[in-house]
């Protein structure tokens, strides 16, 4: 992977703040995009912008060609049989919320989840409890708190049998960069008659997922973390179980047909989404699916996981600095999430900014229940995607090693 070639693709990276160049490590929140991406969805707007399946006439007929090649295109990128398990959705969050709020779930029923669940796929859990008195139950990561406790796991399963009817569970964890054992929670998951929702926000990005392999029933993750557009997402469903759920979103092209009191749903995936879609966003994120297929997934969690490592050997003799999650960095993928002691994440976000640019996230990461349940303010968090360099990884280590003599 020639990383300099692809950072070349990247117009934000040929700044300068300062006469200093762009160091982005925020990854895990928001990726850039390359250009391939910014043109493909130019295109739309230039070339054929009008409305997918609805107008007959050229532009209409080339959108809607082009956005049903992008669906194709999602569908063979995480391995999905066809292309109607994919459902066009805003982002993971949406995903995430119109299974639950789809699925026939009835009071008494429950819903299992990890304890470093991001608040996307924690809140619309906690809101079914309170509307359908459906359980919401955790399972709590082991005694050293970094990584799951597939023994608790399974004995959580069996103490809820039949009354367990989906484990939806974040497959990359954005708090820490750790990877679930999701292969294996599946299959204990199915032999228990539950179905597995998997968050891939922070894992399809950056690791080859391939649905059929895992056997996950859905799936949910965004474009503006794989160097697509934000404003779309995807959420994939065995095609079986996407005809089994009601429509969450109703209105225009969602139906075949109806009068002033009845309705015909049209079959997903077209049944889920309701209205005008983001055409532009769809296509934008089939582009960065090539762009990611042509550099390689397996290449990119190889040197995101290089550039944590010495990043990790870098800072871990720092004075009152702690990793969160395993100490192990290659368990850790492409994130590094720290604190200091005594001094304040935003903090040293700030200063990292101020002193060379460089921008990582710092806060709760949207993961407020894991950091109270542990009193924890938050932390620092570094993020790596494939335009990252060793020496942008120098730099940091660096830079921080200077800010935490301040402490």
């Amino acid at each position: 992977m020639d990383v300099e070639k692809i950072r070349a693709d990247f117009p934000a990276l040929q700044q300068k703040f300062n006469g200093k160049p762009v160091i982005y490590f925020d990854n895990a929140c928001m990726s850039l995009r390359p250009r391939q991406v910014v043109e493909a969805m130019d295109e739309y707007y230039y070339k054929y912008p009008g409305c997918a399946g609805r107008s007959i006439h050229k532009f209409g007929e080339m959108v809607t060609e082009k956005y049903e090649a992008a669906r194709k295109r999602m569908a063979r990128f995480i391995g999905a049989k066809d292309e109607k398990d994919v459902v066009f959705t805003r982002n993971t969050t949406e995903g995430i919320n119109l299974v639950a709020n789809s699925f026939d779930f009835h009071a008494g029923d429950a819903v299992l989840t990890s304890d470093r669940e991001h608040n996307s796929n924690l809140l619309p859990w906690l809101m079914l409890a309170k509307r359908k008195a459906v359980k919401h139950e955790i399972v709590y990561s082991n005694q050293a708190g970094s990584t799951f406790d597939l023994g608790e796991f399974e004995r959580r399963v069996k103490i809820l049998g039949d009354k367990l009817k989906l484990v939806s569970m974040v497959h990359t964890s954005n708090l820490d960069g750790y990877t679930l054992p999701v292969k294996e929670i599946i299959e204990i998951a199915h032999r228990a008659g539950a179905l597995v929702m998997l968050d891939g926000a922070q894992s399809v990005p950056h690791r080859r997922t391939d649905v059929r392999k895992l056997d996950v029933d859905f799936l949910a993750f965004s474009g503006h973390k794989m160097m697509g557009p934000s404003g779309i997402g995807v959420l994939y469903g065995k095609y079986e179980l996407l005809e089994k759920l009601q429509p969450f979103l109703v209105g225009g092209d969602t139906v075949q047909n109806t009068t002033y009191d009845t309705c015909i749903f049209l079959a997903p995936p077209e049944k889920f989404e309701a209205g005008l879609q983001n055409y532009a966003g769809a296509i934008g994120l089939a582009a960065a699916a090539d762009y990611l297929d042509k550099n390689g997934l397996d290449e990119c969690e190889r040197h995101e996981t290089d550039l944590n490592k010495m990043i990790t050997d870098g800072i871990s003799g720092i004075k009152g600095l702690s990793i969160l999650g395993p100490a192990d960095a290659k368990l850790r993928g492409g994130i590094i999430s720290f604190n200091i002691e005594g001094m304040f994440p935003h903090d040293i976000a700030i200063m990292l900014d101020d002193a060379a640019n460089i921008m990582i996230r710092s806060g709760a990461h949207c993961v407020h229940s894991w950091f109270n349940a542990h009193v924890m303010r938050g932390s620092a968090r570094a993020s790596l995607y494939l335009y990252n360099t060793k020496d942008e990884a120098a730099t940091f280590v660096e830079k921080l090693k200077e800010i935490a003599q301040l402490a």
